[in-house]
């Protein structure tokens, strides 16, 4: 059994969550989800807590106990994104590189010989605070890092100068270039 799988999960006063048939529903002050439980797994809610156990005839699968601390994570983020909301910022560096919002696009002009579009999947908002700050929010802690990961694919930072898009607080590991003095022969 997974040490993360045998954690119980504390619900917030705030939160409501509901088990029916086969799926679990989570609401909370910053939005709504569901979770699609496993047949291979118990959930027991009671007193504000959350459960998961594999389920006694499951045991001998490998794969369920591999998942048994997966889904108890799953489950914990969800409780903590309609609590609390998942947020990701994101900065451009570069000379001209900047971003504008236009309904659920995102225009960002990042040095190439055109301008690149971005379009925001539902259930993430995108805040440009300045045109080079980029703040992505929304319950859902995979979409946000899914969008948050897909947006700086589209300009990673390269090494030398470090221009690109990164998160906020990432340290970019810079290589120095060439210099004239090492490389000159007389």
């Amino acid at each position: 059994m997974s040490r993360i799988g045998k954690k119980i999960i504390n619900i917030p006063e705030k939160v409501k969550v509901t088990k029916e048939s086969q799926v679990i529903k989570i609401e909370g002050p910053a939005g709504k989800m569901s979770h699609n439980m496993r047949i291979e797994m118990d959930y027991t809610i009671e007193n504000k807590q959350i459960k998961v156990s594999i389920r006694p005839e499951a045991m001998d699968i490998k794969k369920v106990d591999a998942l048994h601390g997966l889904e108890r994570a799953l489950i914990n983020n969800k409780i903590t994104g309609v609590n609390n909301v998942y947020s990701r910022r994101l900065l451009l560096s570069g000379v001209g590189y900047r971003a504008a919002l236009a309904g659920k696009i995102i225009n960002f002009t990042l040095g190439f010989s055109h301008p690149v579009t971005f379009n925001i999947p539902e259930g993430v908002t995108v805040v440009v605070e300045a045109q080079t700050k980029i703040l992505l929010t929304g319950v859902d802690k995979d979409l946000v890092g899914l969008t948050a990961q897909k947006i700086k694919n589209l300009k990673w930072p390269e090494p030398y100068q470090g221009k690109g898009i990164t998160y906020e607080g990432e340290r970019i590991r810079r290589k120095a270039g060439k210099s004239a003095a090492s490389g000159a022969k007389k």
